[in-house]
């Protein structure tokens, strides 16, 4: 374009742009897909902070799993990114932020309402507390630490272990004299020498959640480590929060969002951090959100069985994702030439 032409069309542009005209808006996507876990957790997210934001906003989530940390490291590498929201685990979110796969949140836009410290990362909002314990049957002789747990000769019977060891070796460790404070960094070698002690006393190594409340009821094992929501309810058996070990489920944005998806899915995100609407997903599932004012809310009797009650956090300790991403495929090699010599 001449010169000459290019002046007389600024007019026409200023007057297209003071009319709105210049850059049409870009449309509010109609649906937002989110990753998640599945199951009573995904029906607890449904209800308690999707239904809110889909009322605000109008626009549908589509939610699907499951959610392993493979799916999210493809659906980024592919630049195929199709959700805009995913829960990782805490290991996994570590993982995750060293291979470069998560956005940042906006935090000034999701505008959180009052959440625990631990609940906020640059990348990651933690929004489900879930804890491991040890659980027993009630004609059990009931242990109060894991050293008892473990003790086989004073508290006898068979025992259920999950088949990974993110939720085994810390509590070997603590049996074996470690303080809850001093767990991480993780003696690994101690950890081992006090598995192999014990090995002879663990009758199943369990992969499914499920499993550990159905071997309590069926009295093939008469202890087991549990997850807590799992055991919360179940009529045959006990736990303890207490020298229980706590984690946090998390949601994050996968790198490439859209940005008018990732602008919803901090508004999503807004609703994940309103109390009230953690007191709907205590409903469905017996697991603490990432407010402090929920036990409040829900009441201190109710919520005396939640892993987030005041009481039950402050006799547990925090799983460490940062330790697992460093040590985690080392160690998960050992776990499986430990198994061969069961």
């Amino acid at each position: 374009m001449k010169r000459r032409n290019l002046t007389l069309a600024l007019p026409a542009v200023v007057a297209a742009s003071s009319l709105g005209l210049s850059r049409p808006a870009a449309a509010q996507p109609r649906t937002l897909r989110m990753v998640e876990s599945g199951g009573k957790s995904g029906e607890s997210i449904e209800a308690a902070y999707v239904k809110p934001f889909t009322e605000k906003t109008g626009v549908k989530v589509v939610r699907e799993a499951p959610n392993q940390l493979g799916k999210l490291r493809a659906m980024v590498e592919s630049g195929n990114v199709t959700a805009a929201l995913f829960e990782l685990g805490s290991p996994n979110v570590a993982q995750a932020k060293a291979l470069g796969l998560l956005d940042k949140l906006d935090w000034q836009e999701i505008n959180p309402l009052p959440i625990f410290p631990e609940a906020r990362d640059d990348y990651a909002m933690g929004f489900q507390y879930f804890s491991t314990v040890m659980a027993w049957r009630t004609d059990a002789k009931a242990p109060a630490t894991w050293s008892d747990f473990f003790d086989a000769a004073r508290f006898p019977g068979k025992r259920a272990l999950p088949d990974y060891p993110h939720y085994v070796l810390p509590f070997v460790l603590i049996a074996d004299g470690v303080a809850l404070d001093q767990v991480f960094p993780l003696d690994v070698d101690r950890a081992f020498r006090k598995l192999e002690s014990v090995k002879k006393s663990i009758s199943i190594w369990w992969k499914a959640g499920a499993q550990p409340p159905q071997l309590l009821a069926d009295n093939e094992v008469q202890y087991a480590i549990s997850w807590s929501t799992r055991v919360v309810d179940e009529p045959k058996a006990h736990f303890t929060y207490q020298q229980g070990m706590y984690d946090i489920s998390c949601l994050v944005v996968p790198k490439g969002t859209k940005p008018a998806e990732k602008a919803l899915a901090m508004k999503l995100l807004h609703e994940v951090t309103v109390p009230q609407n953690q007191v709907r997903a205590s409903q469905i599932l017996k697991l603490g959100g990432n407010s402090p004012d929920l036990e409040k809310l829900v009441g201190a009797e109710k919520f005396a069985s939640f892993p987030t009650a005041a009481k039950n956090k402050a006799g547990q300790f925090r799983q460490d994702g940062e330790w697992w991403r460093a040590n985690g495929d080392v160690i998960n090699k050992r776990w499986e030439a430990f198994k061969l010599t069961l």
